[in-house]
């Protein structure tokens, strides 16, 4: 579940343990360029105080004067903004971008504890609202489940948080592990040498102990887990790699050149018995091929592909013509592959 849902929630419980009234404002559709996205959460008091966000800030401001003037009481209501270009450039929606939301004054305050408390055991929920009478279910969902809106029902999926496993605790680690944490990722790290593991002190990712098979394998990789091999020390990275590529990962990377990591492919299949399906899933050279040289570029071009591999994009471009540049900069990190499938499970 992204941070921002979790401060919303947060906030709406706290608000009404004050004696506060609140609303809950999620983006339900967007018409061409929209700030936010479907699902998107804003939680609004009834003195203008605001968590989360529905838009760059016009529509929180316009909402803001409504919740204080008293307009939202009662069962839910669906509201327009941009509907004309008149109105999009009002609000500062891009390019004519339109955007619907559902307004829940007063959302039930036992539900949200009860999505809270579920949230916390790590399941993955379904919060589907009732917009004539205000009514909320809540269900376990799947890992494919997404947004539903039919005009008269709202569903939306909220689950844990997307996690990275990086084998490995050297220098890129120390860049890739804060930025991932920045976009709200749950970084873990496991490196058994000890040259490294002694001096691992990123606050926020754990150091994981115990041998990089055996760590994938305890982690219990789901659909929202990516794994990055960093060590550059084929008997760590390929033990990872056994496991994490046979596991629902969505993304498993690995760094070094297009030769190392061809080679390494073939040794996977030669003596690791994973089929060419399994190997196939391996994102290596891991990152996108933005021309990193430095760590921090290199941790940069790595979450970028994780990213897009994340939100279903397909970041493949054709690379550079092969030659001693372009695998200097493939040792360094930088490449591009495929997008994943969702997968089904509770």
């Amino acid at each position: 579940m992204h941070s921002q849902d979790v401060q919303v929630l947060d906030a709406l419980q706290r608000w009404a343990a004050e004696g506060h009234g609140a609303a809950l404002v999620t983006v339900v559709r967007t018409w061409g360029s929209a700030p936010r996205p479907p699902g998107a959460w804003m939680a609004l008091r009834d003195d203008g105080l605001v968590q989360g966000s529905v838009s760059g800030g016009c529509i929180e401001d316009d909402l803001v004067l409504r919740m204080r003037a008293g307009e939202f009481t009662g069962t839910p209501v669906l509201q327009r903004y941009g509907v004309t270009q008149d109105e999009a450039a009002r609000f500062g929606l891009p390019c004519g971008g339109t955007l619907a939301l559902l307004i829940e004054p007063a959302p039930d305050a036992a539900s949200l504890r009860a999505l809270s408390e579920r949230l916390r055991e790590g399941r993955l929920m379904r919060r589907t609202v009732d917009v004539a009478t205000g009514a909320v279910t809540l269900d376990d969902a799947c890992r494919g489940d997404a947004l539903q809106w039919d005009g008269q029902r709202l569903t939306t999926v909220h689950g844990p948080r997307w996690r990275l496993l990086i084998i490995g605790a050297g220098q890129i680690a120390r860049y890739l592990a804060p930025m991932a944490i920045a976009l709200d990722h749950a970084v873990s790290v496991c490196d058994p040498r000890e040259a490294y593991a002694t001096e691992w002190d990123v606050a926020g990712a754990p150091l994981l102990p115990g041998m990089p098979d055996d760590v994938v394998v305890a982690f219990q990789p789901d659909p929202r887990t990516a794994i990055v091999a960093l060590t550059h020390d084929p008997k760590l990275d390929d033990m990872a790699l056994l496991e994490a590529l046979k596991s629902p990962a969505f993304y498993v990377g690995a760094l070094g050149s297009r030769v190392n990591n061809a080679a390494r492919r073939e040794r996977l299949r030669q003596h690791f018995d994973l089929s060419d399906e399994e190997v196939a899933r391996l994102h290596g050279p891991a990152g996108l091929h933005i021309g990193s040289h430095t760590p921090p570029e290199i941790a940069l071009s790595i979450l970028a592909e994780v990213t897009a591999v994340k939100n279903g994009v397909d970041a493949s471009r054709p690379r550079p013509a092969s030659g001693p540049a372009d695998d200097a900069a493939g040792e360094a990190g930088g490449a591009m592959w495929r997008s994943p499938g969702c997968v089904a499970g509770g």
